[in-house]
């Protein structure tokens, strides 16, 4: 059984970050990661706010990152983590889907996944006009109508970023104001893509491919039908903890996990870092709890 001083679970932004600084403290460290590195972020059409890059798409950054940290530690793709097993303070057990090893230490980055409107015709059509990553399957729909559920950064980055490959576009959000960035809320109003405000989608219809969606206003009870090619669901996100929970890690009622500013969680040598642990999920932010996290265990190990 291979034996590390720190291992990371996922291998998204904080992970990859976390990875630098162990591996630079001179940590035996690995990444495993269930996917392919960078998780979520390579969902990200362009980034306006990384600093040294005015614009700088997910996919790019993330390579460059993924190079940086492969100086320093192994990443090991398709690779889940099912379960964590801790032995005393100094051992602990990760088995995987292809081995088991040993870890003096793990930082969880596992991050989270879309949020379902769990509504008729969601499951149905997944794949056939319904999806919740814009960058992804937006090339699907160019010169298509397509409808954005959500009022998020992800939201309007996905709007945005469907407007610019030649979908016409609209938003509907079941508030009346938006929670995404002012910054994203000025680019929406530039480019002119709608918003339909105090509405939410109630079901996704078509017969091989999406047709349209049933929509109701909360502050009219009107209903409408508003005919699509297609549906992006960004309705926030739902915390990857079920290792956390498995090993009693305490959790917050929103579920993610509670860790401290060190980013230390309430079991020793468990560390927490990005958008598994709530706050402003930010990449910057993401990037600098995986830092902190690294340092953390560098630190405990000395002891």
């Amino acid at each position: 059984m291979d034996e590390y001083d720190v291992i990371i679970i996922g291998s998204g932004p904080a992970g990859l970050t976390a990875g630098i600084y162990a591996g630079r403290q001179g940590l035996k460290t690995l990444i495993l990661e269930k996917a392919v590195t960078g998780g979520a972020a390579l969902m990200v059409p362009n980034m306006e706010n990384y600093p040294g890059f005015e614009l700088i798409p997910g996919k790019q950054l993330i390579e460059y990152t993924k190079k940086q940290t492969l100086k320093y530690t192994q990443i090991n793709e398709l690779e889940e983590v099912q379960k964590i097993e801790i032995k005393d303070e100094n051992e602990i057990i990760i088995s995987s889907t292809k081995n088991k090893y040993k870890a003096k230490s793990v930082i969880l980055c596992t991050g989270t996944t879309h949020r379902k409107l769990d509504i008729p015709g969601e499951s149905e059509f997944l794949g056939r006009g319904v999806f919740y990553c814009a960058v992804c399957d937006g090339p699907l729909f160019v010169g298509k109508k397509i409808i954005v559920a959500g009022g998020g950064n992800t939201a309007l980055q996905g709007a945005l970023y469907l407007d610019s490959i030649g979908a016409y576009v609209a938003i509907a959000h079941r508030r009346d104001e938006l929670r995404a960035e002012t910054y994203l809320q000025e680019k929406l109003k530039e480019r002119k893509i709608p918003v339909i405000w105090d509405t939410v989608l109630e079901e996704i219809k078509g017969d091989m491919l999406v047709k349209s969606v049933s929509m109701y206003n909360k502050k009219t009870s009107e209903k409408s039908v508003y005919d699509v090619d297609g549906v992006f669901i960004a309705a926030g996100e739902i915390p990857f903890n079920r290792l956390a929970t498995d090993i009693g890690v305490k959790i917050n009622k929103g579920g993610y996990i509670a860790a401290n500013k060190s980013q230390r969680t309430n079991i020793p040598k468990i560390y927490a870092a990005g958008d598994i642990t709530e706050g402003v999920n930010q990449w910057v932010v993401a990037c600098a709890e995986g830092a902190v996290a690294a340092l953390s265990a560098y630190e405990d190990l000395q002891k």
